[in-house]
């Protein structure tokens, strides 16, 4: 038994420890998947959605902070019962998504490690076993060291995360797992593999003698059998799906502007997702930098998912003399965790991202 509760501390302590860490790199992506929680469309809570920022740096340093208490063996009551509301808190959230296919990746280990709602599940299920298991042998549980160096420790750990998380809302995250890292080509990204398409079963539905009969087929009705009452359809096998698949670049007009782009040798595009929620000492830095970029012997344009009178008001508030062309809001957030933000492509190929903070220092 205490080699079993020794494993249960170790793997839960850890695990928490490096699913916050991960979370903390980058609290922005995070919040974004509670705003999706929060939303009308899965749990109804939209009162918390602008507390979503701030409820996922707390939820994270969280993470972290019991991660350690528990190895520490700090305050164990408190710590191995925060744990488990927690997990159920989690289990229950990750349930939700797999059963009514409502939050398609619950953000678990943000974008290092991708997860499907239904393994998300399983590996909170998989915790809170072992977490019901420190809880039913909580004697067994020692402390590593004094409680004066325990609490030392904790409070360290604390400071450091919230220090983590200010640095990374205020420049980018120290480690950029997703699909428009410095260094990614986006059109070849985009492509997909005509060789690995998603698989479909079709479900033919009969009425033989008043009784249903289910024909399953991989596309045509059943050979013979025309008069089917309905077709229903399931996906058996999601196919290749590229890392970028929703990056496009609209002008008011309703052209793609996307291929030409990508083959421009050098430009610069200012990233606002949002120009209502964008940061103000962010858009007035912009008119410089783009005089520096033009200089420099750039193309400056800008993306955002705002309609056109914000986009006008931007213009004429921020003195803005560049083309504005409309992108989805999800594909910029992705893009850059800053609004605004500026991504430099040459040849399609991402050379360089910077937070509103650090335009003075981006070399062109």
């Amino acid at each position: 038994m205490k080699i079993l509760v020794g494993f249960c501390r170790i793997f839960v302590g850890v695990l928490f420890i490096f699913s916050g860490l991960i979370k903390l790199n980058d609290p922005v992506g995070f919040s974004i998947k509670l705003d999706e929680y929060f939303s009308g469309a899965v749990l109804g809570m939209e009162f918390l959605q602008p507390y979503a920022l701030p409820l996922a740096i707390f939820l994270v340093v969280l993470e972290v902070i019991l991660g350690v208490m528990l190895l520490l063996g700090f305050q164990k009551k408190f710590t191995i019962g925060s744990l488990f509301v927690m997990i159920i808190f989690f289990t229950f959230l990750t349930f939700y998504s797999a059963y009514f296919n409502k939050v398609t990746d619950c953000g678990c280990f943000g974008d290092a490690i991708p997860l499907t709602p239904w393994q998300s599940f399983t590996k909170d299920v998989i915790l809170s076993v072992f977490i019901v298991v420190l809880l039913w042998q909580i004697h067994l549980i020692q402390p590593l060291t004094t409680k004066f160096k325990s609490m030392l420790i904790t409070m360290l750990v604390t400071i450091g995360c919230f220090a983590l998380a200010y640095h990374v809302l205020m420049h980018l995250p120290v480690l950029d797992f997703r699909a428009y890292k410095v260094g990614t080509d986006i059109e070849k990204n985009m492509q997909r593999d005509p060789s690995r398409p998603d698989v479909y079963a079709f479900d033919w539905y009969y009425n033989v003698d008043g009784k249903q009969d289910v024909v399953t087929t991989t596309g045509q009705p059943p050979s013979g059998r025309p008069n089917y009452e309905k077709v229903e359809t399931r996906l058996i096998e999601k196919g290749f799906e590229p890392p970028i698949h929703d990056f496009a670049m609209t002008s008011s007009a309703g052209e793609d502007i996307t291929p030409q782009v990508l083959k421009e040798p050098r430009i610069v595009l200012l990233v606002m997702y949002n120009l209502r929620n964008a940061e103000n000492k962010g858009m007035v830095k912009l008119p410089a930098f783009v005089k520096r970029a033009r200089s420099a012997g750039y193309k400056v344009i800008a993306l955002s998912s705002s309609g056109s009178d914000q986009t006008a008001q931007a213009v004429q508030s921020y003195d803005l003399q560049v083309p504005f062309y409309t992108t989805d809001a999800t594909a910029l957030k992705t893009m850059i965790r800053s609004n605004p933000g500026i991504v430099i492509l040459k040849d399609g190929i991402i050379t360089a991202k910077s937070h509103w903070n650090d335009l003075e220092d981006v070399e062109l």
